[in-house]
Parts: C-alpha cells; structure tokens; sequence
C-alpha cells in the first residue's frame, strides 16, 4: 500500500488544538478523507476520521483507522510532513469552512 497523494488544509484558529484537516489516496483508488491534524501536549498528531456513538455523549468510534502502529506511523509521518509544507489558510471564507467543519467534525 502506497499514499499516492495528500492534500492538507492548515488552520489556525484561536483556542483551537486543531490545526488541519487532511485527505489521503491508497494507491490512487481509495480516499480517506477528514484526517485531522491535532496539537497535543507532546506535538502533533493525527485523528482519524470518527462518528460520535449513538447514544452515548463524548464516545466517538473511528470510522477508518490503521490496523497496525507501522501503518499509523506512515500515516502520520507523511501527512505531518505535508503538512509542515501547506500554506496556512488566510482567506475569510476558507476560514469559515474550516469552523463549519470542525463543527460537523465534533457533534
């Protein structure tokens, strides 16, 4: 399995531990996308896309994950590095996007 491509949004919003949101494509025919890209206590890292559980407040389920931590770490390593090289979001109305997102991403 090869990551043929990553696309990365960064953003920066105010009192916010996200700081992107990432797509990937599995040999150019599979696509997981909503990877988000964190700041936690001990640097960055990533969350894979996640539902909340039915019924249950504050327990999410991820959708689509890595079976092991070698895979995770590709993942991570590659997405970050991406990341580091993406240019930080400015425009008023991406920035509006990225919210409207992380919203959806976190009910």
């Amino acid at each position: 399995m090869k990551i043929t491509s990553i696309n990365v949004r960064r953003i920066e919003k105010e009192g916010s531990r996200m700081k992107g949101i990432a797509s990937i494509v599995l040999d150019d025919s599979f696509a997981v996308h909503d990877i988000r890209i964190i700041e936690g206590d001990k640097g960055l890292f990533i969350a894979m896309p996640s539902k909340q559980v039915r019924n249950t407040p504050g327990l999410y389920k991820d959708i689509a994950h890595p079976i092991t931590s070698e895979v995770r770490t590709v993942f991570e390593d590659a997405i970050l590095e991406a990341y580091k090289n993406a240019d930080l979001i400015t425009n008023e109305t991406e920035e509006k996007e990225a919210e409207e997102e992380e919203e959806v991403l976190s009910s």
